[in-house]
């Protein structure tokens, strides 16, 4: 534990995640010792729901692993069997439900431990507190609370996780902390076939092996934005990778050509990028391009298209920009580029603060060369070359 990097955030993540944690466990010892004792319609329910759930979770970790591919939180599949436990068990038989995140927890490799504990107690917190809406000790099911339980237990827990990530990282952009808007369809997916489950389940307990195939298929479903991504975006800086910024830029361009509205094309190629690379290590590299990712995404609109076509070279679609627009947008990323302060390693492990970064740029605009991205790339990769032969840290218009 004490080698953990939960001891290297800021204190006050350190407190809330301590905090979440107390919280959950006293949940967990209050349930213990106020439950009532299950019955055998209880132990029957209780049973229908983990076997289910726990060959659905073997099931689904053995197939991501057998892919190779990196899984994405298991929780919209945990929100069915969560919510059908909420609405049908007593307290002390929910509580072992929520050894299904630990199960996962074997199957895939998570190395930072004090992590899954926090998101674990999250889900804990806000499973009683949707258990809370129905009834602690015997579930009353009303319209509105039967409602309300998926709401409650969504909400609370997703509360709870950006809490942590925003204190952790002040700086997280809203993604991280909130997820994709897919995260949020899924989840109501998820909490509303819990329902019905619980519905079913009423009539016969075993029903519950029925929502096996859906509750795979919702797995997978959620599984979706991280293979996109992985496709879509480049590993190191998180940026479209030069096949889907292609894609776009084209989509783009034949809007524009429509619409009659000009677009513009930056080029950027980091100057003496080698040099780092050789210098420091290939690490730190990827440090620098990183933090040169970052700042090219503030120093652009929302609307624009930041890529990287690979090595230290980058591109940007404007959209709707002129000629001196683009210009001086360019200028103010050589000038923002120029200011840069990277903290990294080199190849012996010393910390190094890494700064005197420039970069070259090319602009070429529809206005001159059409709406062709073929053409625009060449023009601006002409005029990039021509301002690194002008002496670099400069910014040429074709």
């Amino acid at each position: 534990m004490g080698c953990w990097s939960l001891w290297r955030m800021r204190p006050a993540a350190i407190g809330y995640v301590l905090l979440v944690q107390a919280l959950a466990l006293a949940l967990v010892v209050l349930v213990f010792v106020t439950g009532r004792r299950p019955g055998p319609d209880d132990l029957l329910n209780f049973a229908a729901i983990a076997v289910t759930a726990g060959a659905t979770i073997v099931v689904t970790s053995v197939s991501i692993n057998l892919r190779r591919q990196v899984r994405r939180n298991p929780w919209t599949m945990h929100i069915v069997y969560l919510a059908a436990g909420i609405l049908l068990l007593p307290t002390n038989l929910l509580v072992l439900l929520l050894l299904g995140p630990a199960l996962h927890a074997v199957l895939h490799d998570r190395p930072e431990t004090h992590r899954w504990l926090f998101t674990t107690a999250a889900t804990t917190v806000a499973t009683f507190a949707a258990r809370l809406v129905i009834g602690w000790g015997e579930p009353v099911w009303t319209s509105v609370g039967f409602f309300t339980v998926g709401v409650v237990l969504l909400v609370v827990r997703a509360a709870v996780v950006a809490g942590g990530i925003r204190l952790r990282t002040p700086e997280a952009p809203r993604v991280a902390v909130l997820g994709e808007p897919i995260d949020v369809l899924l989840g109501i997916v998820g909490a509303s076939l819990g329902g019905l489950l619980a519905v079913a389940m009423t009539a016969v307990p075993f029903a519950a092996l029925l929502a096996g195939p859906p509750m795979v298929l919702l797995d997978l479903a959620s599984q979706l934005p991280q293979w996109r991504r992985t496709a879509q975006h480049d590993g190191k800086t998180g940026l479209a990778n030069s096949t889907h910024w292609e894609r776009r830029a084209r989509w783009e361009l034949m809007r524009a050509r429509q619409r009659q509205q000009p677009v513009a094309v930056l080029l950027l190629d980091l100057d003496n990028f080698k040099r780092v690379n050789d210098e420091l290590g290939h690490l730190a590299g990827d440090v620098v391009l990183s933090a040169f990712a970052r700042m090219l995404q503030d120093n652009v609109r929302r609307e624009d298209m930041p890529g990287r076509f690979g090595g230290e070279e980058f591109v940007v679609l404007l959209p709707g920009t002129q000629c001196d627009t683009a210009y001086r947008v360019a200028d103010r990323i050589r000038m923002a580029t120029a200011g840069l302060s990277v903290a990294t390693r080199d190849i012996r492990g010393e910390q190094r603060e890494l700064t005197g970064l420039t970069v070259s740029i090319g602009v070429a605009t529809t206005g001159r060369f059409d709406y062709e991205l073929t053409d625009l790339l060449v023009a601006a990769d002409a005029a990039m070359l021509a301002a690194k032969a002008a002496g670099r840290n400069a910014v040429t218009v074709a």
